[in-house]
């Protein structure tokens, strides 16, 4: 399988902006080739960035900006091949379980279990799967920056992140380690950053997309973590930006169909 993706960002920064930036493949060894090129520009010269490896891959790019400035991002990758799938330790099982800042799945463990009662395994998956689908609407911009699944659930709608982090809520309320993915996502429409839960089960992780809107085998990570707290494509760590441009592209050699009972892993 052969990939290729891009994204073009333009931001405006206050002064004393520090900004992370979540754009790039996320690092795995089990990829046959990855061929990525990288700019950021500020007033047409280079900025300097500091590459951080976070969970599962990923890599945030860190930047500094002293004064006022309008930033230009411009990223592309082709990859080939398929990742190798991850081997996780006991102690990321713990934190994955556990409730976190956008997935509140103690305040959900009632609905978890009155919905879903005791099913396991992949008959668990797959019944979440299909009854976030159903309940929520995917509604563009519907959705606040600060909105956790109660609120979305609430509000019976959403943005991708908003299906993600509902179906990671109820997961963990059956004890079932779930975490988020940022990923580019080939057939998407509209294209867009795209984010996904995975969820661990008979050893392994197994993405799930409420939103039914990407076929899931031809998916290329960018970043995972707790929820979308961690997988931000920008976000700032002092000061303050305003973002102006965003558009993203992601395209693979052959569109595989999309069978939403089968498990796949993000590859």
């Amino acid at each position: 399988m052969e990939r290729a993706v891009a994204a073009r960002l333009a931001f405006k920064t206050v002064a004393e902006t520090k900004v992370a930036l979540a754009v790039a493949v996320a690092r795995n060894a089990g990829y046959g080739s990855v061929q990525e090129s990288l700019t950021v520009t500020a007033g047409g010269e280079d900025v300097p960035l500091t590459e951080l490896s976070d969970h599962h891959g990923g890599r945030f790019h860190y930047m500094e900006f002293a004064e006022p400035t309008e930033v230009l991002v411009e990223y592309s990758a082709t990859v080939t091949g398929f990742a190798r799938p991850e081997e996780p330790g006991l102690m990321e099982l713990i934190r994955y379980v556990r409730p976190s800042r956008y997935a509140e799945s103690d305040r959900l463990l009632p609905t978890a279990y009155a919905e879903f009662g005791g099913l396991q395994g992949e008959e668990l998956l797959n019944a979440i799967r299909n009854w976030v689908f159903s309940e929520l609407r995917y509604v563009s911009g519907s959705s606040r920056g600060t909105d956790g699944a109660v609120e979305t659930l609430l509000h019976r709608r959403g943005v991708c992140r908003d299906f993600a982090h509902l179906a990671i809520a109820l997961l963990r309320s059956k004890n079932v380690p779930a975490r988020l993915a940022a990923v580019y996502a080939p057939g998407l429409t509209p294209m867009d950053f795209h984010a996904v839960a995975e969820a661990h089960i008979n050893g392994a992780w197994h993405v799930i997309d409420p939103t039914g809107l990407a076929p899931r085998e031809s998916m290329l990570r960018i970043t995972a973590g707790r929820d979308s707290s961690d997988t931000a494509f920008l976000s700032t760590v002092g000061g303050s930006l305003s973002l102006k441009e965003l558009s993203v592209t992601a395209v693979v050699d052959e569109l595989p169909l999309e069978d939403p009972a089968k498990l796949v892993a993000i590859q």
